[in-house]
């Protein structure tokens, strides 16, 4: 794997996390939303990733066979969790149903918090990587010199 390609690996990373976090957050300041656009309380949402390979170009696929498993990471789409909403007695509550219940969002924010921390490591992990990738291309260089 040349030092390109590593970057281009760890910058997908990066960039799925990056979704991550940000679907995270919209869930956690989301979590006492009982109205949403489409007329229910919030739903969850959670960022899909898929693997994929990490090749620019034809020449690419060519020049190295020991590239063939290098893959990088990519957020397909953005899921809504199908989890029923949490049923809250709050007769008070305006949205309250005749019950005296409201439907509060599927958000467990201890959950999202987990999540947010794996997130935040992974993040974390890529920056080490290309920190890495980019102090041994110094290194190459200076023994050029």
């Amino acid at each position: 794997m040349d030092f390109f390609s590593s970057m281009r690996v760890s910058a997908t990373g990066l960039d799925a996390q990056t979704k991550r976090m940000n679907t995270i957050s919209s869930n956690i300041a989301n979590a006492e939303t009982t109205r949403a656009p489409d007329g229910g309380p919030y739903r969850r949402k959670d960022p899909m990733l898929a693997a994929h390979t990490d090749r620019e170009n034809f020449g690419e696929i060519l020049d190295n066979a020991l590239d063939e498993s290098v893959q990088g990471v990519l957020v397909e789409e953005i899921v809504e969790d199908q989890r029923p909403p949490r049923m809250v007695y709050n007769p008070g509550h305006p949205d309250a149903n005749p019950d005296g219940y409201v439907a509060m969002p599927n958000v467990n924010t201890v959950e999202e918090m987990a999540n947010m921390i794996s997130s935040q490591r992974s993040y974390e992990a890529n920056v080490t990587a290309m920190n890495a990738a980019k102090q041994m291309a110094q290194k190459a260089l200076d023994i050029g010199r």
